[in-house]
């Protein structure tokens, strides 16, 4: 009862403190995404992922009711860098939703614009406010409307000391008539935030030392309203129970204990609220783990020995790679080693798979090449005999013009096209997709099901599958050359194909190209399946994979190959417009229908 009392009275305190109207909420993660697609027709970076910002810390003069319930000391507000654009979790400032939503468009436009000067934060955003009104007219209401409701929000410069309401009125008049105030005068305080302009970007701390069990300093990459928050952290020293000082008097000892560090099972230390403490602390320590439990916790992201490892199918081929941040290539920067699996038996077709595949063979099989009469011509193989009576009926009836084209000819129609299956191997594809599949149990199906299909159109295709652990080994594992037959070895590839490691997927596509460039047929297809964004344990993630990607795609359509993504991952729609343009990949919202599924996109691209 005390507990439930407790909550209710803190529950109260920081509603009344923050002032905000929760029943008029508005969500980043509810308009993620017309708000990506505003900020790209802004004319925003189209590479920015769009997730949620850190708090930042102020040391603002607080009243006595913030302080009570321990608010306003950090606040989410909006800024970008050159990987993300980060806007608030939530926004409930104003007493419409209409206008909390106004406020993430207004953001959007800001942040679409060039990034204010970090050394000049209020004349710039003052500018930004000008440019954004000059170029978009209609948003001048919106902004207007704002900035009336922001005022009734921030502090009134009567109640506050001379130097900090000097400050206050200058961010009062910038708000109100910007361009009009060019220096901010200085406070004993931080100014309060201004929710309707851009803040510079924070800065993340390094620090010395590694963590056990880490190996890189890496980082998940963002994506479509991710909750993907940065915060401060220290290294520090790991628990030592030999170490310390203890003082007391040995007279006021009535018992004696001891601390035992006893770590918990794993299925104890899911907190429900641990994600809010987290937020609430200022700084996260990180330290060295201890042996015991280090060994008890561990990843096989290491290279398997030789003898348990496929064959290498020579020494490796070195590929550029693109850096977007210098503009320019690196020659001979990743190493693509051909692999093939050792020990493979020979498999038939699952039982669970032979009734789809027997009736994508039937549809497939209209695709043959047929053998076609061409009438009436000049020369050809035999007498087109419908032509030589119609001939014949015109000499007797003494026609000038006589039709002097009285053969056939046969011709085989053919589908002139080759198609490359690029198929994402890295270690995310051993998640399950439910009780008794993981998403590389079905890939392996649509790659089954896909060769089925082809084998009965007579295409030629070629199955490859990737993965990579830093740039100097990206592992290209051959299940099928447009050479080779499709027999029960090349399904036992396929049956033996398991995940490995991270996903390099630009040095995969450009391998891809180079096979691709080899074959004679007019329409070239690189299908590529995939279930998540590139990344990699070195730079190989957020951004930097991304656009080295796009250049690789970008590379294929120069070449003439058509590149076509099939994903099932949900953020998809955050990157791959960008990567491979609105009308070149599909995302399948249920994974257990892709086998089904990828012989059906394969008619749709072809025909």
């Amino acid at each position: 009862m005390e507990e439930w009392v407790g909550y209710k009275w803190h529950e109260y305190v920081t509603r009344q403190a923050l002032g905000e109207f929760p029943e008029h909420a508005v969500y980043l993660k509810d308009e993620a995404r017309s708000l990506g697609v505003l900020f790209r027709a802004f004319g925003g970076d189209p590479a920015l992922s769009l997730v949620t910002a850190e708090p930042r810390h102020f040391r603002l003069r607080r009243r006595f009711l913030h302080k009570l319930a321990g608010t306003h000391r950090k606040f989410e507000l909006a800024w970008r860098d050159e990987q993300n654009l980060r806007l608030p979790e939530k926004v409930a400032r104003f007493p419409s939703k209409q206008l909390n939503r106004d406020l993430y468009i207004w953001l959007a436009a800001l942040a679409a614009s060039p990034v204010p000067d970090s050394s000049d934060w209020f004349t710039s955003n003052q500018s930004l406010v000008q440019s954004v009104i000059a170029r978009w007219p209609g948003l001048e209401n919106v902004y207007q409307r704002l900035v009336r409701q922001t005022l009734r929000w921030r502090p009134d410069p009567e109640n506050l000391p001379e130097k900090e309401a000097a400050c206050e009125r200058a961010i009062r008049q910038a708000l109100v008539h910007p361009g009009s105030v060019n220096t901010l005068p200085p406070a004993s305080t931080d100014p309060w935030p201004v929710i309707v302009w851009l803040y510079p970007a924070l800065e993340q701390s390094t620090a010395s030392g590694q963590v056990t069990g880490d190996d890189d300093n890496q980082s998940s990459p963002g994506g479509l309203a991710k909750k993907n928050k940065r915060r401060q952290a220290e290294r520090v020293d790991a628990f030592d129970r030999d170490q310390g000082l203890m003082i007391f008097r040995l007279e006021s000892l009535f018992s004696w204990t001891d601390f035992i560090p006893v770590d918990r099972a794993g299925d104890d230390t899911d907190e429900e609220d641990a994600e809010a403490v987290a937020d609430d602390m200022d700084m996260i320590s990180v330290s060295r783990d201890r042996k015991e439990t280090s060994s008890s916790i561990k990843f096989d992201l290491d290279l398997p020995s030789e003898e348990h490892d496929d064959l290498r199918l020579g020494p490796g081929i070195h590929l550029p790679e693109w850096d977007w941040r210098s503009q320019s290539y690196r020659d001979a920067f990743c190493c693509v080693q051909p692999m093939l699996a050792k020990d493979v038996v020979p498999a038939e077709l699952p039982e669970d798979l032979r009734r789809p595949a027997k009736r994508l063979q039937r549809q497939f099989s209209a695709l043959k090449p047929l053998k076609q009469w061409q009438k009436r011509q000049v020369d050809g193989d035999e007498l087109d005999l419908d032509a030589c009576l119609e001939r014949e009926v015109q000499n007797r009836r003494g026609q000038g013009v006589i039709d002097q084209k009285l053969f056939q000819r046969c011709q085989q129609n053919q589908r002139d096209l080759a198609c490359l299956v690029l198929a994402d191997a890295s270690l995310s594809t051993e998640t399950y997709i439910n009780n008794h599949q993981r998403v590389i149990d079905i890939a392996r199906d649509g790659l089954q099901l896909l060769s089925e299909a082809l084998q009965a159109s007579r295409d030629p295709f070629a199955l490859f599958a990737f993965s990579s652990r830093r740039r100097d080994h990206v592992r290209f594992h051959h299940l099928k050359s447009f050479d080779e037959a499709y027999t029960s070895t090349i399904r036992g590839r396929i049956q033996a194909l398991e995940p490995g490691f991270y996903t390099r997927m630009g040095a995969a596509i450009r391998q891809s190209i180079k096979l691709l460039q080899t074959r004679h047929e007019h329409q070239k297809i690189l299908l590529l399946l995939t279930d998540g964004k590139p990344n990699d344990l070195d730079i190989y993630e957020g951004r930097y994979g991304v656009e080295d990607t796009r250049m690789a795609v970008q590379e294929a359509h120069k070449a003439g190959i058509t590149p076509f993504c099939v994903t099932i991952d949900d953020e998809a729609s955050d990157y791959l417009p960008y990567v491979f343009g609105s009308n070149n990949y599909v995302v399948i919202r249920d994974p257990a229908q892709l086998p089904l599924q990828l012989p059906k996109l394969y008619l749709n691209l072809t025909q």
